[in-house]
């Protein structure tokens, strides 16, 4: 995609998911001006530094997928493979990640591997995180390669909680992130990002010259693009649905689980939910705000919450947690 507003390439990216079927996998490659990205279950003011994002003019959109906060730049790379979602299992990101992994060791990075629920590291550092979504029929899982980014700006414009830290056994976000660059042959080190890209698309496609795949490549049309310009502005443009509005609670409970980060804000007046709501960088194929609905109005205690999460089947809204964990959590 030839945008560098990440907005843009996240309403595109969800346009053709939703409104075209290609008869195989679609992928995509965008790379941005500095941004973060917020997963569509966090808390955006608690995941960066607003004055330094404000003060060095770094977009901040949401995407529609779970999983963590990332922040991208002109030196990052971003993929998207999107398919029937029958295909894949969600959650399974080795699956999809795997194809970009073959190709990196072709490169010359022999150490990389795909580590944890979502990560991609390089001798154990993480230069690619993932995420998931579903809709209709379709997924698609898209992720980040950190080729050269400015990692000074990550450790300045995250917010990264300290329990995730202490869970990946390190001391600071900016010893647990690198960039692919060096772990490159030589012949590749000096790579821009677009150069970068077609190399991997080659190797993707088994191809010698970009021209043998260009029969492949889709083209937006205008009419598609002011349907893109339209979600754009409706979502990744929206204040509301990037930082969004949040009532007053009265009871806060968060813990860090294996397969992500759970944090419950929950309003109570005598005794009953009267409002309660998720954030983390937990992945889950449903909108957890469905979860959330299900528990307002209901007592407050150990006995109603195991009674209304078991059954509600909390594995599609938070995947990996058990309800008794949940439960553990809330009450």
């Amino acid at each position: 995609m030839k945008s560098h507003n990440i907005g843009e390439n996240l309403a595109t990216e969800q346009y053709l998911m939703n409104n075209k079927d290609f008869g195989e996998p679609l992928l995509l490659f965008y790379y941005e001006e500095p941004c973060i990205i917020v997963g569509r279950n966090q808390n955006t003011l608690e995941e960066i530094d607003q004055k330094y994002v404000q003060d060095n003019n770094i977009r901040v959109t949401r995407r529609l997928s779970g999983g963590g906060a990332v922040y991208q730049d002109l030196g990052n790379l971003c993929f998207s493979f999107v398919v029937d979602n029958s295909s894949e299992e969600f959650g399974d990101f080795k699956s999809f990640t795997q194809p970009i992994v073959d190709a990196l060791h072709e490169m010359g990075a022999s150490g990389v591997e795909v580590s944890g629920r979502n990560d991609i590291l390089v001798d154990g550092h993480k230069f690619s995180g993932n995420a998931m979504y579903t809709r209709n029929g379709k997924t698609f899982s898209h992720g980040t390669l950190m080729l050269n980014v400015d990692l000074d700006v990550v450790t300045h414009a995250l917010n990264v909680p300290e329990d995730k830290i202490k869970s990946k056994g390190i001391k600071s976000v900016r010893s647990r992130v690198t960039n692919l660059k060096p772990y490159l042959d030589p012949e590749y080190q000096n790579l821009t990002v677009p150069e970068f890209r077609d190399i991997l698309l080659k190797k993707l496609f088994h191809v010698d010259d970009l021209a043998q795949i260009k029969e492949q490549e889709y083209v937006v049309t205008e009419d598609e693009q002011v349907k893109i310009d339209k979600i754009y502005e409706e979502s990744y443009n929206n204040w509301d649905w990037v930082y969004g509005k949040s009532p007053e609670f009265t009871v806060k409970k968060r813990q860090h689980f294996d397969m992500g980060t759970v944090d419950a804000r929950i309003q109570v007046d005598d005794g009953k939910i009267e409002n309660i709501k998720f954030f983390g960088d937990f992945f889950g194929p449903q909108d957890v705000t469905q979860l959330a609905e299900q528990l307002k109005g209901i007592t407050y205690n150990r006995e109603t919450l195991t009674k209304v999460l078991t059954q509600a089947n909390t594995n599609q809204y938070i995947v990996g947690v058990t309800v008794e964990q949940l439960v553990d959590l809330l009450a």
